[in-house]
């Protein structure tokens, strides 16, 4: 689960004990979602530009530096971590339901008790119907909960095992949609984790014209990413550490060697953001599988960077001189997408043809392992769900 510590981009700005703002969710008259993390003075100053001499005494942290070029969010699961890293925003997993599930005491194991008393769900016949509508049931109640706690939106997870089915997918957005509203949760609070298929991209497409906010997720392409910015998904989840693990260990992928033969990160982080800017997209970059603070330091200038708690940790245990914090410059700005060179190809409307005909080895197994894994975990719970159903307590 992804839980966003936040930064405001106005010149309003939080005390030092790291309490967050807000996640601002995506309407379409206002600014786009929106994840942030704490800022200090110092961090502001030096992102408007007008920068000054710090005080001696000044505790900067790499984290402080880190924070006035891109939007940092940790990735966790454990709720002992809310103190240190106040979320903001929360994403709504089968992972995270198998955590809750495994801790007894937690205040979100009710949730997940009444979605197993669900009435409706229990007048399915087939259990694997039942056990998906225990799910889905599940997934929104706690969603609910976490909305309770957060200020900002709340991500849910769209079963991997719909990857290929728009038609499913959009259903179950509006399946999600309705028990939200039911728990008085409104749409511009929710966000849906879709997986970048094609089918994915286009239920995207629909969704947004709807006014309903999509995460494109499983993205391991550039055709992927601006198929998914073409259609207006308002955040592209880019797994920048796995590309590189892929390409570390394999070759004859045309894509990641064209990259690197231009001196370029096998991520491909900075030809996707050139490509978003390039058009004047709305969609926000993220960079997810971040494996160091050498990654972080890499990346500086994208939209968002899913961070894993030892990184987060090592960037606030660091302390650097306050001058030589100013020297921290972004490797990405809107401005590449002026200099960036595409192909002729790269520029033209994606369809599924042409995507298909893009995905190279890397991105055609990551893609299929991702999808594997996330569709392993949906099933998982529901084996879980069938061992406990009924619930106790209820």
């Amino acid at each position: 689960m992804a839980l966003s510590i936040s930064t405001p981009t106005s010149s309003s700005l939080l005390p030092a004990s790291r309490q967050v703002g807000r996640w601002s969710p995506l309407a379409r008259s206002a600014k786009p979602v929106s994840f942030s993390l704490w800022r200090s003075p110092l961090a502001a100053r030096s992102a408007a530009g007008n920068a000054r001499a710090s005080p001696v005494d000044e505790v900067v942290t790499e984290l402080d530096a880190v924070a006035g070029f891109s939007e940092i969010v940790p990735d966790t699961v454990v709720f002992d971590d809310f103190e240190r890293f106040a979320p903001t925003a929360a994403t709504v997993s089968s992972s995270l339901l198998l955590g809750i599930s495994g801790l007894p005491d937690t205040k979100f194991k009710s949730a997940i008790d009444t979605a197993l008393a669900d009435g409706e769900c229990n007048t399915l016949e087939k259990p694997e119907d039942r056990m998906s509508c225990y799910l889905t049931k599940a997934l929104a109640n706690v969603g609910a909960g976490l909305a309770q706690q957060v200020p900002g939106c709340v991500s849910t997870e769209i079963d991997a095992r719909l990857a290929y089915d728009t038609q499913g997918i959009i259903q179950r957005v509006h399946e999600l949609l309705n028990l939200y509203n039911q728990h008085d949760v409104s749409t511009d609070r929710l966000l849906f984790k879709i997986p970048a298929t094609w089918q994915g991209i286009e239920a995207s497409r629909l969704l947004e014209s709807d006014g309903i906010q999509t995460h494109l997720t499983f993205v391991y392409s550039f055709a992927q990413a601006a198929a998914a910015a073409q259609t207006g998904a308002s955040v592209v989840q880019i797994f920048v550490g796995r590309l590189r693990d892929w390409a570390r260990n394999h070759s004859g992928d045309p894509e990641i060697d064209e990259a690197l033969k231009k001196g370029e990160d096998a991520g491909l982080a900075k030809k996707v953001y050139a490509y978003i800017h390039r058009n004047g997209y709305k969609t926000k970059l993220m960079a997810a599988a971040i494996r160091n603070k050498q990654d972080v330091f890499s990346l500086l200038g994208i939209d968002y960077i899913i961070a894993p708690l030892k990184v987060l940790q090592s960037l606030e245990e660091s302390v650097t001189d306050p001058d030589v914090k100013y020297s921290y410059v972004p490797r990405l700005t809107p401005a590449i997408g002026k200099t960036y060179e595409f192909t002729e190809e790269e520029l033209l409307k994606w369809d599924q043809l042409s995507l298909a005909a893009a995905m190279g080895p890397a991105a055609e197994e990551l893609l299929a392992s991702g999808l594997e894994g996330y569709a392993n975990q949906a099933r998982r719970v529901e084996e879980l769900f069938g061992k406990i159903w009924p619930p106790p307590n209820v």
